[in-house]
């Protein structure tokens, strides 16, 4: 797969298929940690994200796989037997065509296409400091519950991805900007007029439950936090009390010169 953790895709026992990103990738194993927290904030938050999964990888499939390994300059380094990180493919690679791009023709008729402010409302509060990703692909959507439920019909979806760069990734701190976490494309952005257009995503998070915090927290492998025990701590607490800056966050990306990311916010 392109990008710096140099992750590959794997079809795992399950039938599935997951970018893993392996431990003793490029970027750091905080990394790995990074994904596994924002996929228990995004999972509370109910942005669009792939499900994701430890995926254990064995010395004897890494045997009869020499292809996969890992690349630092000219060297070849294997990768480590064990625990990694993987994000579901959103189905078999071989019949599913999935685009990390939409030209503006298309774009505005992604079937949840509100998962643009919602993801804007997460990347503020962990500082992402990669560009905002997301893959595009077909599927059947339904709109409405009950009687008012209609008959399924294809429609692209989008689905957030590659969060490694949350709390700025191995750094561990959050840096701000006003273009931070912005799409590249501001046409997601035209429903926006007021503050309130980020509801309910902005609510949930200045009103975040310190229990999913500790349920995140429970989920990440100690192998993977050894000797950074105490920092992922201070770091899991100073996101709880950044809770409350998120709305001047975005107000600062409106205001940000040159850029207008929000045509219609007057």
């Amino acid at each position: 797969m392109r990008g710096g953790a140099q992750a590959y895709l794997l079809e795992a026992d399950d039938g599935c298929w997951y970018v893993v990103k392996f431990r003793n990738n490029p970027q750091h194993r905080r990394i790995l940690v990074n994904e596994l927290l924002a996929s228990t904030l995004l999972d509370y938050l109910k942005i669009a994200a792939p499900p994701v999964a430890l995926i254990h990888v064995t010395a004897s499939f890494l045997d009869a796989n020499p292809e996969i390994h890992i690349s630092l300059g000219s060297r070849r380094l294997p990768v480590e037997p064990g625990w990694h990180f993987g994000s579901q493919y959103p189905g078999d690679p071989s019949r599913l065509a999935v685009y990390d791009f939409l030209p503006d023709a298309l774009l505005p008729s992604v079937a949840n296409l509100e998962d643009f402010r919602a993801i804007l409302v997460f990347d503020k509060w962990v500082a992402n400091s990669d560009g905002r990703q997301c893959v595009f692909y077909r599927a059947r959507v339904s709109h409405g519950a009950g009687r008012a439920a209609q008959e399924a019909k294809p429609a692209f979806v989008a689905r957030m991805i590659d969060h490694g760069f949350a709390f700025n990734g191995p750094h561990w701190d959050f840096p701000e900007s006003a273009l931070q976490g912005l799409y590249c494309r501001k046409l997601v952005y035209e429903s926006v007029t007021s503050l309130d257009d980020f509801q309910p995503w902005l609510g949930l998070v200045m009103n975040f439950p310190e229990e999913v915090m500790d349920q995140a927290w429970k989920r990440i492998p100690p192998h993977w936090v050894e000797g950074d025990e105490d920092e992922l701590s201070r770091l899991l607490e100073r996101l709880f009390e950044r809770r409350k800056r998120v709305p001047d966050l975005l107000e600062a990306a409106r205001e940000h010169r040159g850029v207008d990311p929000f045509p219609n916010w007057k």
